[in-house]
């Protein structure tokens, strides 16, 4: 073989634009539209898991079902009706990751089984250090952290100032009305 061509190959295999970006995904909502960028670097069963489901259509027509001003918004399981949507099964916790449930940040809902994740996340609006791995005043798993808002933060803030009814439930459906992968820019 020839050592220059192999040479050549190896370089482009370690140059840094070689690398693939980090997914960015569009949330077109009844509120306004939301980008979310993915880091499966940092969390890849939690971002493969959020990307099929996106593939999927299956957060297409669901509701932002919890809203919580000063704390978070919650959705990507529930349809308008307030019919839990089936789901795959559960993946694991990846929460031990460095990234932090601050504003912004998307994370995984779950309940109190730290590997019972599914379909739902919530985009904190709030800096919920209680949130994170290890935290002291949270139950030590913490939440899944796997992306964060990079435009459209004005879209999340209105949802969590949507007035709510019991269990946090907005008095008027905030729809997700659907949610696309961002073609590269190659």
């Amino acid at each position: 073989m020839n050592f220059r061509h192999l040479f050549l190959l190896s370089a482009a295999a370690v140059t840094p634009g070689a690398l693939a970006a980090d997914p960015q995904v569009d949330v077109r909502t009844s509120a306004g539209s939301i980008r979310l960028e993915l880091y499966p670097a940092k969390a890849p069963k939690t971002v493969e898991n959020f990307l099929q489901y996106v593939r999927d259509g299956h957060y297409n027509g669901t509701v932002f079902h919890r809203v919580i001003d000063g704390f978070m918004v919650q959705g990507g399981g529930m349809a308008a009706n307030m019919q839990q949507k089936p789901t795959r099964k559960p993946i694991p916790i990846e929460s031990k990751n460095g990234l932090k449930n601050e504003v912004g940040s998307i994370a995984m809902a779950r309940t109190s089984d730290p590997n019972s994740a599914t379909a739902q996340f919530f985009i904190n609006v709030a800096d919920n250090s209680f949130l994170n791995w290890g935290h002291p005043r949270g139950d030590g798993n913490g939440y899944t952290v796997f992306g964060k808002v990079v435009s459209g933060m004005d879209v999340v803030t209105k949802i969590a100032k949507t007035p709510t009814g019991p269990n946090d439930v907005p008095r008027q459906a905030v729809v997700i009305e659907s949610v696309a992968l961002v073609p590269d820019k190659k």
